[in-house]
């Protein structure tokens, strides 16, 4: 059974930073990419940031310069740091596998930035 576990996220001041940390069971994580994704209210879920098992990363346009997803293979974790932090990036977080022909998900974590 695959299971992935966010750390909790909470209040920032618009400016500020935060870092979210995902671990994950069941799988052999150093073969597999990993995401994270977010949702704000009333939108549809967005992929933030991924990074394939070699440690290659990609971005969403409205992080890029902002967010760093990075993994630590012996710790099963795949990591969210967020700077600069605006209103705009409140959303529930959710870490995100494709393993086994089947999309796996945390439970989420909301993140709220205040103006």
């Amino acid at each position: 059974q695959v299971h992935l576990v966010e750390s909790r996220g909470g209040l920032v001041q618009a400016g500020g930073s935060l870092r979210l940390s995902c671990v994950a069971s069941g799988i052999n994580f150093k073969l597999y990419a990993m995401n994270w994704y977010r949702q704000a209210p009333g939108e549809q879920r967005d992929l933030v940031a991924a990074i394939t098992s070699s440690g290659s990363t990609t971005y969403a346009d409205s992080v890029k310069g902002r967010f760093t997803i990075s993994r630590d293979n012996v710790r099963n974790t795949v990591y969210l740091q967020m700077d600069s932090l605006s209103p705009d990036d409140t959303a529930v977080y959710y870490c995100n596998v494709y393993a086994r022909g089947t999309q796996f998900w945390g439970k989420g974590t909301l993140v709220t930035v205040s103006s």
